[in-house]
Formats: structure tokens, C-alpha cells, sequence
């Protein structure tokens, strides 16, 4: 009996760690393939971060606060992504592999926060492909787990845009 009680609490932490560790991606990051960012641009990217929660569409969860990055859309950053989402655009906040990024790759990224309702925007962006990255993680009152995730959307900037270009982030 004891040993029915002892076993998930001892093993259960080694079986979230074991989901946890991943081969980080092996291609190297190329400042060169990611310097568009840093040009002059004109269009404006906003829009929406949010997770609908379990109970459906109804009850969203939204990116309130959260640091919103814009990615160039680079070999590195497509390894990256692969590896934390897998072919999704959402990674459940428990399955994230921990990893460190390439020290250059995060001074290729712009960053905002997101507002109450999730609503973010980057302005003066210059053409390119783009990732657009965050997290809604919660805790609902009683669980032992947090809900929730990483997830990303993609977008591309023409430079020919007349009007903002509106995304919506909702791991979908």
C-alpha cells in the first residue's frame, strides 16, 4: 500500500522530466539569414494572443502580459520551432523541452507585451517572413498541473501593405 502511494509522486516528476529532454535542434544559427529584421520597414503587425481552455471556445485564456516575439523566419528558427511544437502550432506547457537558444539569435528578435486582452503590435516591420511566438499558461483554482502552452502563428510582410496586418495567435 505504501509503496501504491510513494510511486507516483517519485516517478511521476522523472516521467515529466524524461518528456521534457529533447535533442536540441542542430542547425546553427546564421545572424546573416536574419538581418532583414533589422532594416527599415513600414507595416504594422497587430493582433490577438489567446488559448480557448478546456471547457471550449467559449472561455478563452489571454495572453495577458506575456512577452510577444517576432522571429524572422530563418533555418535556426524553423529547427526551433519543429522542436518545440512538432508540426503543431501549440506545445502544451508540460511537453516543452527545456533549451537555450543561440546567444545571437534572440538580439534577430523584437519583442512586446501583450495587453489585458492579448492584443499586441510591431511597427516599422520591413519585408520578410516572420514567426509570431508567446505563451498562455494558467492554473485553474484547485489543479495540481498548469494548462495551457507555447504557440505561434506565422506571417508575412510584403512591404506593400496598405493597412495593419492583423494576426491572430491561438495555437490553431
Amino acid at each position: 500500500m505504501v509503496f501504491a502511494r510513494i510511486f507516483p509522486v517519485v516517478f511521476f516528476p522523472l516521467f515529466l522530466a524524461a518528456c521534457n529532454s529533447a535533442p536540441a535542434p542542430q542547425v546553427s544559427f546564421d545572424p546573416a539569414e536574419a538581418a532583414f529584421i533589422n532594416k527599415p520597414g513600414k507595416t504594422t503587425i497587430t493582433g490577438q494572443a489567446f488559448l480557448p481552455d478546456k471547457t471550449g471556445h467559449v472561455n478563452v485564456r489571454f495572453a495577458s502580459g506575456e512577452v510577444v516575439r517576432l522571429i524572422p523566419a530563418t533555418r535556426y528558427s524553423r529547427a526551433r520551432l519543429d522542436y518545440y511544437f512538432h508540426g503543431a502550432k501549440f506545445a502544451p506547457a508540460l511537453s516543452v523541452p527545456k533549451n537555450d537558444p543561440d546567444p545571437g539569435y534572440l538580439s534577430h528578435t523584437r519583442a512586446t507585451k501583450a495587453g489585458s486582452t492579448g492584443r499586441f503590435v510591431f511597427e516599422n516591420v520591413p519585408p520578410g517572413d516572420y514567426f509570431l511566438s508567446t505563451q498562455v499558461i494558467w492554473k485553474p483554482d484547485g489543479a495540481f498541473l498548469s494548462e495551457g502552452g507555447l504557440i505561434y502563428e506565422e506571417v508575412t510582410v510584403t512591404g506593400a501593405e496598405t493597412k495593419p496586418v492583423e494576426v491572430i495567435v491561438s495555437g490553431k
